[in-house]
């Protein structure tokens, strides 16, 4: 007999699927983060997976390379078409084509999947999901200061206590006053601001010197690779260093009358750990992150540049407007390291970053840092209408903070209890067994008929398979008596535990009851209640 050629059955590279379990805990934590958008007035809207090539903004490909970055196809108009990279392009696309009727400002929120052709790896899609809330139409920096309070909230109704996390906010008007003050303003210096950028996000990882190192001619690294630096001088490199570290990061004895309770503590003073120690405070005095003085070293630094003073004073009122609520450092605090795609925003970018570590489920300990970030994006519905469009928010990457909470213990990653199973007896009587799980669907109890083609033991491993509480069975002896049996499977587990002996399992028959049929409902009602 000759062979049959079978399918490989193999999931894609860089996709993955997703389980009942998992479902259910990602729809609760979006339950959450939807519920706490629209306390904040924030309503959705919902945009296809597919937009024109062209309205991907800076993610459009070059046009001999139509799929570089993006999964695009080619409609029967010969229009390139493509899966949306992010949530933001098809909203300015939604914005633009619906301007007329949509209140302005415009605050909307989106769930949905995103797509990126790009190599896979740990950690890293091609189709992953992302929770937006973007306001569009509003000028003013309280627009932002607003996402930012609502990015804390977010994370606080989800169960992180402060401390767990911190909304980082920077401005790229402050960063391009930077860039300005060590001579690379211009176009002409785009690879080399973009170098820059690069080495200050290896803050946290390399510390001062690795940055430094990078900032200058590159660093070599323990396992002996080498990466180019950005070729700064001495001078331009030390003034980039005096920006993030140093006299970047700013402490002080005085806490914020403004915000009592929600200020950093930073600890007690020490000259040998500050980079830039503060001389008039004696060793042991107690230190608060000071943003006051921070943004005063930053204004010496960048002060010179008109972008640069536009942008301190956008991160002044930030600082003021979230203080007037009640939001002081240890929640939203202006940051060097905050640097968030510098080509895509227009003024303060910000990023929800984790500060807590968790033991992964292969016992290594982790910090997932950044879950969420966004920014300014004045000119993205601008390219569609030809005027200026203000616009700003940010996104929430689902997948990264769904595994912390779930890390963290706030997210429960036990099975629910699933349905109530009704076993078939006899398939003579299956109307009879049908009308029992209509019976149960009326009085809102979760079941179903076992529809498969096995006898009663197959039936039992699948209901035990399916998480159910309890099945339900009536053989021929049961129907004349007008009774049915049920087995609380989730008590007998229990009770089994203790029962070493066969025969005492079966003359104990453990959690099982008989009661009238006419009494169904309550019988399961009753098993149901004890497991909730």
């Amino acid at each position: 007999m000759a062979s049959v050629d079978r399918l490989k059955a193999r999931l894609p590279r860089g996709f993955v699927d997703r389980a009942p379990h998992e479902i259910k805990t990602a729809e609760k934590m979006l339950a959450v983060i939807r519920e706490t958008y629209e306390l904040y007035g924030f309503e959705p809207v919902e945009t296809p997976l597919v937009e024109y090539t062209d309205a991907l903004g800076k993610f459009l490909p070059d046009q001999d390379r139509p799929n570089e970055g993006v999964f695009s196809f080619q409609d029967d108009d010969e229009q390139w078409l493509s899966l949306r990279y992010d949530l933001t392009a098809p909203l300015a696309r939604y914005v633009a084509e619906n301007y007329e009727r949509l209140p302005k400002p415009y605050r909307s929120y989106r769930a949905g999947w995103v797509f990126r052709n790009e190599k896979p790896g740990p950690g890293r899609f091609r189709q992953f999901m992302q929770f937006d809330a973007d306001t569009v139409g509003a000028p003013s920096v309280a627009a932002d200061a607003e996402i930012c309070m609502m990015a804390a909230d977010t994370l606080e109704k989800l169960g992180l206590k402060r401390g767990d996390f911190v909304v980082k906010v920077n401005n790229r008007k402050v960063l391009d006053g930077l860039m300005e003050a060590i001579g690379l303003g211009g176009d002409e210096h785009a690879k080399t601001r973009l170098a820059v950028f690069r080495a200050i996000d290896k803050l946290d990882k390399f510390g001062t010197d690795g940055v430094f190192k990078l900032l200058r001619e590159g660093r070599l690294d323990e396992s002996g690779d080498f990466t180019k630096g950005a070729g700064l001088s001495d001078d331009a490199a030390n003034k980039v260093l005096s920006f993030v570290g140093g006299v970047g990061e700013a402490w002080s004895s005085r806490k914020n009358p403004d915000a009592p309770g929600d200020d950093e503590f930073i600890g007690y003073h020490d000259p040998q750990r500050l980079a830039a120690p503060v001389s008039w405070n004696p060793p042991g005095a107690v230190m608060y992150y000071d943003t006051d003085l921070l943004l005063d070293n930053w204004e010496a630094i960048v002060g010179s540049t008109q972008a640069g003073r536009e942008g301190i004073s956008e991160l002044r009122d930030i600082v003021r407007l979230t203080r007037a609520s009640g939001y002081g450092s240890k929640r939203i605090r202006i940051s060097a390291e905050t640097i968030r795609g510098l080509e895509y925003y227009t003024g303060p970018v910000y990023e929800a970053e984790l500060t807590f570590e968790v033991p992964n489920e292969d016992g290594q300990i982790v910090r997932f840092g950044s879950v969420a970030g966004g920014g300014r994006y004045d000119g993205l519905v601008s390219r569609f209408l030809g005027e200026s469009v203000p616009a700003t928010g940010f996104s929430i990457g689902v997948s990264r903070l769904l595994s912390a909470l779930k890390l963290k213990g706030l997210l429960g990653a036990s099975e629910e209890v699933g349905p109530v199973v009704v076993l078939v007896m006899d398939k003579s009587e299956i109307g009879r067994y049908q009308a029992m799980v209509a019976t149960l669907r009326a009085a809102g109890i979760r079941s179903e008929l076992y529809l498969g083609g096995s006898g009663m033991k197959a039936q039992m491993k699948y209901a035990d398979r399916r998480n159910a509480p309890c099945v339900i069975i009536q053989g021929s002896d049961e129907r004349t008596q007008g009774v049915v049996q049920l087995k609380d499977l989730i008590e007998g587990k229990r009770l089994a535990a203790g029962i070493t002996d066969n025969k005492e399992w079966r003359e104990s028959r453990p959690a099982q009851v008989t009661v009238p049929e006419m009494e169904l409902v309550a019988a399961v009602t009753e098993i149901l209640g004890r497991h909730r």
